[in-house]
């Protein structure tokens, strides 16, 4: 068999090891440059308030980016073995190899490395994606990989997640990522409404957006865990059962969902049983309003110039 630059004729592209995800990079970014701007003008807030923002707005913000970073995360559903399997087709060459499966709500990620990475006068090292959110043919990417000749382990659980084959794994993630991800921008929105509702005197509303928020974001959990209702395909590579579990962005998006229903209980109880000590914790700056209006001194209006023109001494003096 001829060569094509040096590699065999279905693998003319070069590997690629795994990286991070452009997306999510760009999530974190935006709302870690958020957080700069406002510590930035921290120190020009005075007082204990200072503390009370710090707290709140960091709180907010990191509800804000789980809520959008988990739907460009592959780390919903995450498996991994270690195996000897085949690893290219046309040969009888096998190799030792850590094989990864990453599932996120709008596609897959398979991973692929050699133990050690040199194995066959090559680098085995492989991340590969493919997609099933609207607008992208997952069976289309698939023929892809097989156009570009991707490794035997690759290709294998890559096939698994076709439209047609008899798994099912395809219609399953995909359905449950759809709702998931439907759910969450959801529960993105009202986290937004429950920001500016909670920066207006009608904390009542706002307690009730964040129930409403944590209410969706638990609603995408339940059905990404719906998967686990169904049967799965068993994954099988040379002698090894590949197996998965609930991932990083799983736990952290039920984790947030929960705090979410916590701090509206907590909105929503203080605003029926303390209502002032809940407006004290939203806004320092209403108690200290709050004591100059209700204080009994006097505020004095005196006109130092009514001397020149003769005028009576008087002073104009009310409560407030």
């Amino acid at each position: 068999m001829t060569l094509w630059n040096g590699e065999l004729p279905f693998y003319p592209q070069p590997r690629h090891p795994p990286g991070f995800s452009v997306p999510l990079l760009i999530v974190i970014l935006v709302f870690l440059a958020l957080a700069a701007s406002f510590l930035l003008i921290l120190p020009g807030i005075r007082g204990q308030s200072r503390w009370f923002w710090l707290v709140r707005v960091l709180l907010s913000l990191f509800i804000g980016a789980e809520i959008v970073a988990v739907h460009f995360s592959a780390q919903w559903s995450v498996g991994g073995m270690n195996t000897n399997t085949s690893y290219k087709a046309f040969s009888a060459a096998r190799v030792s190899a850590n094989v990864g499966l990453h599932v996120g709500l709008e596609g897959i990620n398979i991973t692929l490395k050699g133990t050690p990475v040199q194995q066959l006068n090559e680098t085995i090292d492989y991340n590969e994606h493919f997609n099933w959110r609207l607008g992208e043919n997952y069976a289309e990417e698939y023929s892809k990989a097989l156009e570009k000749g991707l490794p035997d382990p690759v290709l294998y659980l890559a096939e698994k997640f076709t439209p047609s084959s008899p798994c099912g794994l395809y219609r399953q993630y995909r359905l449950a990522g759809h709702y998931a991800s439907a759910t969450l921008w959801v529960a993105f929105c009202f986290w937004l409404l429950s920001n500016a509702l909670l920066s207006m005197p009608v904390p009542l509303y706002g307690g009730l957006a964040l129930l409403t928020t944590g209410a969706f974001t638990l609603f995408s959990i339940f059905a990404f865990a719906s998967i686990s209702s169904v049967p799965l395909c068993p994954l099988r590579l040379g002698s090894s059962t590949l197996t998965t579990h609930y991932g990083a962005a799983f736990w952290v998006t039920l984790a947030t969902g929960i705090l979410c229903l916590l701090l509206g209980v907590a909105v929503v109880s203080l605003h029926y049983s303390r209502p002032g000590a809940l407006r004290t914790f939203l806004d320092r700056s209403v108690k200290d309003y709050g004591n100059q209006v209700k204080g009994s001194l006097p505020l004095i209006l005196n006109n130092p110039l009514h001397k020149q023109f003769g005028a009576l001494d008087f002073t104009i003096s009310t409560n407030l």
